[in-house]
């Protein structure tokens, strides 16, 4: 699974763009907090017992167990106690899974918002950000993901509001211990729950850094991402790509789809909620051109199999750009939330696909309630992602926007705008999906980190 769940997330996103979704508006959220009286910073390295002792010392904070660290810090496991309903805190709580990675209590610390559940993290992982600052760091499970699940689970309170204002209980709590300027981070679905935070609580961190981040304003019918993906790359590559679909759904169709089917029984799993295997390679093979530029891009043109290609290796093909096990019931199962969010909120467009007339046989397929099983309710709720992107735009500030110049999610990229400040969008040359500061060209990347260390209070690299 733990494969199949890392190629399969990127996925999530690749719907996204096009749609105008919402969170409590301006005027239903809870106003954001003033920005804190800076403190001293503590300048000391607790000793082991300490620190532990410190942190279980906080409201709602509990300290699980120390992991394997890199030289130089320390990795802690925590829980922290938090309302299902933040409107209401008396009605239920669950505990939200952190884990810290301590350097020393006079460092920054860097938010880092997941986006999902930490079971796929190691513990030890430090953001780019993270390694750039020499700081601290507090990776933060998504709410309803993995071990921060309310149970009974009340699905209409997810939503960015209440994940922000998790994201700023932890900062208020852990502020007490690590006062030196903080810097909040994700990528992809992790990268727009950054930004959420920031506009729900903007003085919170003192800059944000959000990678492959899309915002999720515009055409619910996805024509931004058609015309991308009719000018990504060279013509040779898309057409490749295209002839893959029309193989894939045309003389293919029976073989692939058997095969989909077999192997989810190997597995000993079924494909009930996406409708079967059919339903499932209709609605793969659509999403493949933009899951193959995100993760593969130009590199992977001379790999995209031809005419000539066996069912096995054309599947195997498939199966490694998309990620087919990870549609089956349980493993739609474990992300369910992040469905909801598409289905409420973020936003998921449909392809037009001119490619593949004649060859489509499931109408609506593209349509997130395809995996999102029939009994959980959802109400489209069409003013959230233009809150933000207003608020970006016309307030946003010490941000920091990071994107491939392949990735489809760029078709919908976020903007500054005339009230925005100290903001800044960047765009790696042919880069994919998994984007950093070091896929940026030379001058970029040194304005980036510069911009970074300036927000963190941070002269230089400190060893």
């Amino acid at each position: 699974m733990k494969t199949l769940r890392h190629s399969f997330m990127p996925l999530l996103l690749t719907g996204l763009l096009a749609s105008a979704v919402a969170a409590p508006s301006a005027a239903t959220a809870r106003p954001a907090e003033a920005r804190p009286a800076a403190a001293p910073a503590a300048a000391t390295r607790p000793a082991a017992g300490d620190l532990s002792t410190r942190l279980a010392a906080i409201p709602g904070m509990r300290v699980v167990k120390e992991n394997p660290a890199p030289a130089g810090y320390r990795s802690i496991e925590l829980r922290y106690r938090q309302p299902v309903d933040h409107r209401h805190p008396d009605r239920g709580a669950f505990e939200q899974r952190l884990f810290l990675l301590h350097r020393a209590t006079d460092r920054p610390m860097v938010l880092h918002t997941n986006g999902y559940d930490l079971d796929y993290q190691d513990p030890a992982l430090r953001a780019e950000p993270t390694e750039v600052l020499k700081s601290n760091q507090i990776s933060v499970e998504q709410r309803y993901f993995g071990t921060s699940t309310p149970h009974p689970t009340d699905w209409t309170k997810l939503d960015i509001w209440q994940a922000a204002t998790d994201h700023h209980r932890i900062v208020r709590a852990l502020r007490t211990l690590y006062r030196a300027p903080w810097i909040s981070t994700g990528g992809s679905k992790g990268g727009m729950a950054t930004v959420y935070h920031r506009r729900f609580y903007p003085h919170d961190v003192a800059g944000s850094v959000a990678y492959s981040a899309p915002d999720n304003t515009g055409n619910r019918d996805g024509t931004a991402e058609d015309r991308f993906l009719e000018r990504v790359g060279s013509p040779a590559c898309r057409d490749a790509l295209t002839a893959v679909q029309r193989e894939l759904l045309g003389a293919r169709r029976t073989q692939t789809a058997g095969r989909i089917a077999r192997s989810a029984a190997a597995h000993g799993d079924t494909l009930h909620i996406v409708g079967g295997a059919d339903r499932l390679l209709e609605f793969t093979t659509l999403m493949l051109p933009e899951r193959f530029w995100m993760a593969q891009g130009e590199e992977g043109c001379g790999r995209i199999p031809g005419r000539g290609a066996t069912g096995a290796a054309l599947y195997a093909w498939f199966d490694g750009v998309m990620g087919l096990q990870g549609y089956t019931d349980l493993s739609v199962s474990l992300v369910t939330a992040s469905f909801y969010q598409l289905g409420t909120q973020l936003g998921m467009s449909e392809r037009a696909a001119p490619q593949l007339a004649g060859l489509l046989r499931h109408p609506g397929i593209q349509r997130i309630r395809t995996l999102v099983p029939r009994n959980i309710a959802m109400r489209f709720q069409p003013a959230a992602m233009p809150d933000i992107d207003r608020w970006v735009r016309r307030h946003g500030s010490e941000l920091m926007f990071v994107y491939g110049g392949n990735d489809p999610v760029r078709a919908h990229p976020f903007r500054t705008g005339p009230g925005s400040r100290d903001t800044h969008v960047y765009v790696g040359p042919h880069a994919g999906h998994h984007m950093s500061l070091d896929k940026l060209t030379p001058g970029d990347r040194e304005r980036a980190t510069a911009t970074l260390r300036r927000w963190a209070g941070v002269d230089g690299p400190t060893a």
